[in-house]
């Protein structure tokens, strides 16, 4: 998908010596924490993998920003792009596994270096959801986010039937800053409810 129009709401330029460190930290970062555990960057060789995992419809419904159609070709090179991203400095894709070798879930990070400010997509195994699960990992990785990549502002987006999403941002104090369009590479849209968090206001809101 193309960079969603009108995201991040708040844009407060940052001096150029904290976006590149921003963009430096992106390309060093290797791992995060996701909840279940600990997850790593892409490779190309987890597309097959990859691509079972998101073949499920429980998993890829909801999102608007996975490659159409999902073959593992495409899924390859969604990694791909990611890759040039993280090289870039604008985004890193990470995938949790089990003890087994399957995926867990997945995130998908963005990145706006120049306002400081970050975007987290992804999906966890219908398997692993309820029992607050996605609401812990989501947390993890939110601060991971502010602390590690020393973001100021986190924007998410979702579409207004996708209850689920909307919960759990409301749940964790993120603000909710009105509806913009998304646009899909291949031209298709969808209304998409944005909602914004402070690093200030996370840290006062979850600290300890």
């Amino acid at each position: 998908m193309t960079e969603q129009g009108g995201i991040p709401i708040t844009r407060v330029v940052v001096p150029a010596e904290r976006a590149s460190r921003i963009r430096a930290k992106v390309r060093a970062a290797q791992s995060m924490p996701v909840g279940v555990g600990t997850a790593r960057v892409a490779k190309v060789e987890d597309a097959e993998l990859f691509h079972r995992f998101l073949s499920d419809p429980a998993v890829h419904t909801p999102i608007y920003t996975l490659p159409s159609p999902l073959t593992p070709a495409s899924v390859c090179e969604f990694i791909k792009k990611h890759l040039a991203e993280q090289q870039a400095g604008e985004g890193v894709l990470f995938l949790c596994f089990d003890d087994a070798g399957s995926i867990v879930s997945y995130n998908n990070i963005g990145v706006w270096p120049q306002w400081a400010a970050g975007k987290m997509g992804g999906a966890m195994h219908p398997e692993y959801q309820g029992g607050g699960s996605g609401t812990r990992g989501a947390a993890a990785g939110f601060g991971w986010m502010f602390e590690v990549l020393d973001l100021e502002v986190i924007c998410e987006t979702a579409a207004p039937d996708n209850v689920r999403s909307a919960h759990l941002l409301d749940r964790l104090g993120f603000d909710r800053m009105g509806q913009i369009t998304s646009y899909r590479d291949d031209g298709t849209s969808r209304p998409s409810l944005v909602w914004e968090m402070t690093r200030d206001a996370w840290r006062n809101r979850h600290s300890g």
